[in-house]
């Protein structure tokens, strides 16, 4: 097995790795929205983990980049990279894109299981971020600090290779939140119904704190693949012989047994967030008297 698979429902975490620090996302924003706080532990050989201080960012407008067939031949790009701040998701590439998903990478958030990936893209993705910030989540297995964390020991490598890059790790206790955040929005607990949240989760729960607005490119909304009249397209934009968007959904959404992404409750939570917060979902566009509201206690 991969290493970057680690097993485990336990507590998950975010980093970031300014310098020589390891940073963890772990505080919500003040005002729910207008700034995103990190506590940083220090990386030195001690195991007591020392905080740091916070490391803040905000944005008025973010452009929130999925890696969806749909955004293929829409030329959204300009479009895109007119926002304040540019958020993607594990591997997406913007090189050989640029004219529908954009140039610019403000913020990346990326999957432990998408570590290896992002590493075979290191010109690419790493090299030339310029002052992109990247948080990583995973299980807490892969983010021990004890040697045997595989994720973690990875981040510090590539801290020390690249020691201005910008690298954020979620806390234990902010990954518990999004549990939480999860149960309530939903009724479903994430553990017992076997679910887990997936990258698009923690991107747009995270987007709810950094950013006034919210455009979120190329997510199809709750009740899109109900119908057999919408066009397939493939899941990621760069992998246009991959599975279809719809077969993805359905199947992770449907299944009982092992752990999986349930990405179309959690739409539905997305959907419920655009009635009171500045979010807008284009390519293709919500019409929001069309979109239904999220189900409580939902099993599955």
């Amino acid at each position: 097995a991969s290493p970057f698979q680690c097993q485990g429902v336990g507590s998950i975490l975010v980093v970031t790795m300014v310098t020589s620090l390891m940073v963890a996302y772990n505080r919500r924003a003040r005002g729910g929205r207008s700034s995103s706080a990190f506590s940083p532990p220090s990386s030195a050989s001690s195991s007591r983990q020392k905080e740091g201080p916070a490391l803040r960012m905000h944005c008025r407008t973010c452009a929130l980049v999925t890696s969806s067939g749909q955004l293929t031949g829409r030329e959204r790009g300009p479009e895109i990279d007119r926002s304040k701040c540019v958020i993607r998701m594990n591997d997406a590439p913007s090189v050989g894109y640029e004219q529908d998903v954009g140039r610019r990478t403000s913020l990346r958030v990326v999957a432990h299981s998408s570590l290896q990936r992002v590493l075979r893209r290191q010109r690419e993705l790493l090299n030339a971020s310029q002052g992109t910030v990247f948080v990583f989540w995973g299980p807490s297995s892969c983010m021990k600090r004890d040697g045997r964390g595989h994720v973690y020991n990875h981040l510090k490598m590539l801290n020390q290779q690249l020691p201005g890059l910008n690298v954020y790790i979620i806390s234990r206790l902010k990954m518990m939140a999004f549990d939480e955040l999860f149960k309530n929005e939903t009724g479903v607990d994430r553990k017992s119904s076997n679910s887990w949240l997936s990258t698009g989760w923690f991107t747009m729960a995270m987007a709810r704190e950094l950013c006034d607005r919210i455009n979120v490119y190329g997510m199809v909304p709750p009740d899109h693949c109900r119908s057999p009249s919408n066009p397939s397209v493939p899941y990621h934009y760069y992998e246009p012989s991959g599975p279809s968007e719809c077969a993805m959904y359905l199947s992770h959404e449907r299944s009982r047994r092992g752990s999986h992404h349930r990405f179309i409750t959690e739409k539905m939570a997305f959907a419920n967030w655009a009635r009171s917060l500045d979010i807008h979902f284009y390519q293709p566009d919500w019409k929001r008297n069309h979109v239904p509201p999220t189900p409580q206690n939902n099993n599955f």
